[in-house]
C-alpha cells in the first residue's frame, strides 16, 4: 500500500520549466510573422482596389461603346447609374478625376475609404488607402487609355 501512495501525480517543476521554454521559443519565432500582417493587409487591399478599378473601367468602356464614343480622343461624358463621368477612348479620363467621389462613380468602393490624388504626369492619378502606409509608395496608379491600349493600372506597394 505504501508503494501506491508514493506514485507521482502532476508535473515536476523541471517539466513545467521545459514546457515554458519551448513555448517561449515558439513565440519568438512566430511573432515576427504576425507583426507584418498590417503590411500584407494593405497590399491585399491595394490589389482589391486595382481589381475594382479594372472592372469599373471596363464597365464604363462598355457604356461608351453602347453610346458609340469609345474611339474619341477628347473627353466625352458617359452617363452611368451613379452619375456622369468623362471618358477618353471609352475609359475613365484621368485628367477629370480629381477626387474620390469621381472614382467612386465607377468603382464599387466607398469614397471615404481611399484618397485620390492627381498624378505627376498628365493623364494619371493615384489611389491610396486612408490610413495606409506612412512612408514610401503605397497606392494604385491609373494611366489613361490610348487608342491602342486600355488604361494601365499598377500597384506600388513599396511603402505599405
Amino acid at each position: 500500500m505504501k508503494n501506491q501512495m508514493s506514485k507521482q501525480k502532476g508535473f515536476t517543476l523541471i517539466e513545467l520549466i521545459i514546457v515554458i521554454v519551448i513555448l517561449g521559443i515558439l513565440a519568438v519565432t512566430a511573432a515576427p510573422r504576425f507583426i507584418d500582417l498590417q503590411e500584407d493587409a494593405r497590399e491585399s487591399a491595394l490589389e482589391g482596389v486595382k481589381a475594382a478599378l479594372q472592372g469599373g473601367s471596363q464597365l464604363v468602356y462598355a457604356k461608351a461603346a453602347i453610346a458609340g464614343v469609345q474611339r474619341s480622343s477628347t473627353a466625352v461624358d458617359v452617363v452611368l447609374s451613379s452619375g456622369t463621368i468623362k471618358t477618353i477612348f471609352g475609359y475613365p479620363s484621368a485628367e477629370d478625376v480629381d477626387e474620390a467621389a469621381e472614382v467612386a462613380k465607377f468603382m464599387d468602393l466607398s469614397a471615404g475609404d481611399f484618397t485620390v490624388a492627381a498624378g505627376s504626369a498628365t493623364g494619371t492619378f493615384t489611389i491610396s488607402l486612408d490610413g495606409g502606409g506612412t512612408t514610401g509608395n503605397c497606392w494604385v496608379l491609373y494611366t489613361n487609355a490610348t487608342l491602342a491600349a486600355a488604361p494601365t493600372i499598377a500597384v506600388d506597394s513599396g511603402g505599405c
